[in-house]
């Protein structure tokens, strides 16, 4: 038991420190892009094309991911896609034309998409393990990571390193680092013969229970993407900020968020599922109230503002690892039911700018930021239904292993 428990705890540092490595190369990539821009003179429009492509590959393998974790095992998935991952970084920040970039981001965001799966179902099965929620404290990393990656490239600009060198360096020891985890990884608990397990269990979470997890979390992959797209813009026009004041927002959100995962998850072990989704998609719709209602205040707009969003960061932070974490309890085939839900939660943060962006044209970006309020409000209403589906009695717990 204890040799058990050791290997656990191996095993969460481990993908801690892959989500920790991941956070840090898609920062990485994000803090690259202007430095891409200039090299290739590409300008808004064919940078956006890039973006888009990234996404769309990124889609496009989850699915694939799934399948082969469930088939492969999480931890040789993970082992194999990781070090890939890491190294399709190389093919934008080395690309000599634009139809190369092209096809090089679509690669790296098939590589980035298919470890985002493979990871968080590893990290499933370690929650599994511990047997109480550890699901938030991986996000959490990962965006530590993001902001070490950032830094990276930040520093090594401001200290005259070539920025496609810099890319490249950071692809290549990022590739090193995920080979050093490998070894801690937990391997999946086999799958028990289907005469030993109730038919329910047999193929994981129904289609339904997927869709509608999916849907969740989608719509909290919209909220939280309003937040880290336009806070600091919702500051500058709707609060009447100038541009140093209007740019804290960001810093303020995003730290809202990472400090809340990385200490949410005792909480969460307090809670049933359903009852702390309730509440956190209550806590989110109530800081978009508070920043709708901030531009209408006589006085203060800007510290309201600053409190909104940071309570609806607070609620927001754990409700996609919440999804996750539900999801990791299927029984069978974990890998393709959370590769469904992250799909769909990947197509929120997609499609999110291209709803909230023009309904902001059309009126303004104080009565857009409603569209994430209703998303937080809607996610307090039907995520508890999206996550009983999911747990209810007909659903088998988790098969021990020997």
């Amino acid at each position: 038991m204890l040799r058990s428990k050791s290997a656990d705890v191996r095993a969460r540092f481990a993908v801690l420190g892959i989500f920790w490595i991941c956070g840090l190369l898609c920062a990485v990539w994000s803090a690259s892009l202007p430095t891409l821009n200039a090299r290739l003179g590409l300008g808004e429009g064919r940078l956006g094309l890039v973006l888009l492509l990234t996404a769309l590959g990124s889609m496009t393998c989850m699915p694939l991911a799934g399948r082969l974790s469930d088939a492969w095992s999480s931890r040789n998935a993970l082992r194999a896609i990781a070090p890939l991952a890491a190294l399709a970084l190389l093919g934008p920040a080395l690309a000599p034309s634009f139809p190369v970039l092209l096809a090089a981001a679509f690669v790296l965001g098939a590589a980035l998409g298919s470890l985002d799966v493979v990871m968080n179902t590893q990290a499933a099965e370690i929650e599994n393990r511990y047997g109480r929620p550890i699901m938030s404290s991986f996000h959490g990393v990962w965006s530590l990571g993001g902001v070490a990656g950032g830094l990276t490239i930040s520093a090594g600009l401001s200290l005259g390193a070539d920025g496609t060198a810099l890319t490249a360096g950071v692809a290549v020891v990022a590739a090193g680092l995920f080979l050093l985890p490998g070894k801690r990884l937990l391997a999946d608990r086999p799958r028990p013969r289907k005469a030993d397990v109730p038919a329910a269990a047999q193929s994981g979470l129904p289609t339904m229970a997927v869709l509608l997890l999916g849907m969740v979390a989608m719509a909290g992959f919209v909220s939280e993407g309003a937040g880290y797209s336009w806070a600091s813009l919702h500051a500058a026009e709707a609060l009447g900020a100038d541009p140093a004041t209007a740019s804290f927002a960001y810093p303020v959100f995003a730290a809202a968020v990472t400090v809340t995962r990385l200490t949410a998850d005792r909480l969460r072990s307090k809670t049933e599922p359903a009852a702390w989704i309730r509440l956190t998609g209550s806590i989110a719709a109530a800081g978009y109230a508070i920043v709708l209602a901030a531009p209408l205040l006589p006085a203060g707009r800007m510290a309201a503002g600053l409190v909104g969003w940071s309570v609806a960061a607070a609620g927001l932070a754990t409700i996609v690892p919440g999804v996750f974490s539900v999801v990791g309890t299927a029984g069978a085939n974990v890998g393709r039911a959370l590769s469904g839900v992250t799909t769909m939660a990947y197509a929120g943060q997609l499609g999110g700018p291209a709803v909230i962006g023009p309904l902001a044209g059309a009126t303004s970006l104080g009565v857009a930021m409603a569209v994430p309020g209703l998303l937080a409000l809607a996610i307090a209403v039907a995520g508890p239904i999206a996550i009983r589906r999911a747990t209810g009695p007909a659903r088998a717990a988790p098969v021990s292993a020997a």
